[in-house]
């Protein structure tokens, strides 16, 4: 019997993408990658991370890794008339994303009340720093005034063990787990509407993400003065770093074996789980002595044998061309108008589900006139008639 051709799980759902920088449009970008239709509702200029480098003829690669997949609607939304073409397409939209400070989208007629109004089974995901509701849940927070205030930076700041000062950091952990949590609560949002046909308002907040990432360290602060843990750190080889993480009993034999260096097996620090635990750095140091008598390809093949897990430390540019991460098809071709280039499909596969990145990245307004015959059955008389009125904006001429 032949394998029947994968589907989208979320073909014929449509979301309307008000989000902007990181986390919003990450979400709204899983949810294109699960099959839905999602249309970026952007400023008539474009969002803003479409100026953000790496830029290739005037096109960001960093927007593009955000939107491939999404349809683009410019609309100035300044506009009475945008907010009534935005009323009139809530009714046949599923979800609605959006990422900015409280109270922006309520000023511009557009919060849940509002729209609950006109499509009670609407699911409205707004994300943000600090929450919809609270004292500081105004303040403007981007993820890495959230990793400060989390605790997070002061925690790695901990396990570095050599700083007393966080260190400066610009990979926004945050925004991709406040896209990815938004994500998981649409689809609970959605079997619920399935059940009950309502929809409801998803509260994503990016310091609430944060603490749910350090599941070891808040507990840790509630019962315990803080003690020495391992902290897995790159260990000197002849020729470059290596990680090895030696966790488990059995791990740790096996190094043993293989280093034939007497103290791990004499020394007491190294001698039970948890005085490994508490000396860990100093193990390392006396591994050290092994491994640098090796190059890195030397260490990892004995480690591999052995069975212990090892990693070498690697550039973000040398994961393009891992030929694991290219057989499991991690990496798929997107492309905008300045060309071809490697996008990063969802971390997921699914045995009976189509479930890539999208291959088109949108240029500014580019689906306007078919997103609003097909969505609102408007003429091109009609769409004129709307420009004219001034809901795309200045720039508003047919893209």
């Amino acid at each position: 019997m032949q394998d029947q051709p994968l589907n989208s799980p979320l073909d014929g759902v449509r979301v309307l993408d008000f989000s902007i920088m990181l986390a919003g449009p990450y979400c709204a970008r899983l949810l294109a990658d699960m099959g839905a239709e999602v249309i970026k509702i952007e400023p008539p200029e474009g969002e803003e991370m479409r100026l953000r480098a790496p830029l290739r003829e005037g096109q960001s690669a960093y927007f593009g890794q955000l939107n491939a997949g999404k349809k683009s609607l410019a609309l100035d939304l300044k506009s009475p008339e945008a907010i009534g073409l935005v009323h009139r397409m809530i009714e046949s939209t599923d979800i609605l994303v959006e990422n900015f400070r409280p109270g922006v989208m309520e000023r511009l007629g557009l919060g849940y009340k509002a729209l609950r109004k006109i499509n009670p089974r609407l699911i409205y995901c707004s994300i943000s720093g600090y929450g919809q509701t609270g004292s500081r849940s105004r303040r403007p927070a981007y993820a890495m005034i959230v990793h400060a205030e989390s605790g997070f930076d002061r925690a790695l700041m901990r396990y570095a063990g050599d700083r007393d000062r966080p260190a400066a950091g610009a990979v926004f952990v945050a925004d991709i787990l406040g896209g990815t949590f938004g994500f998981s609560a649409i689809q609970t949002a959605m079997v619920q509407r399935a059940r009950t046909g309502e929809g409801q308002q998803v509260d994503v907040v990016l310091m609430d993400c944060m603490l749910n990432l350090m599941v070891y360290e808040l507990q840790e602060a509630q019962f315990s003065a803080p003690v020495p843990r391992p902290t897995y750190g790159p260990v000197r080889a002849r020729d470059g770093d290596i990680l090895i993480a030696p966790v488990s009993a059995r791990n740790f034999a096996a190094l043993r074996d293989l280093t034939r260096l007497p103290e791990l097996s004499s020394d007491p620090r190294f001698t039970s789980v948890a005085a490994r635990g508490a000396n860990w750095s100093a193990m390392m140091q006396v591994v050290e002595r092994w491994t640098t008598q090796h190059s890195v390809d030397e260490c990892l093949a004995a480690l591999d044998r052995a069975g212990i897990p090892n990693a070498r430390f690697r550039d973000p540019a040398e994961t393009l061309h891992d030929p694991h991460l290219s057989e499991r098809g991690v990496f798929a071709e997107v492309a905008d108008v300045a060309g071809k280039f490697k996008g990063v499909n969802a971390p997921w596969r699914m045995s009976g589900a189509q479930t890539g990145i999208g291959h088109d990245i949108p240029a500014i307004g580019e689906h306007r006139d078919e997103v609003l015959a097909r969505v609102l059955g408007w003429s091109s008389k009609e769409v004129g008639q709307a420009a004219a009125a001034g809901a795309f904006g200045k720039l508003a001429a047919a893209p």
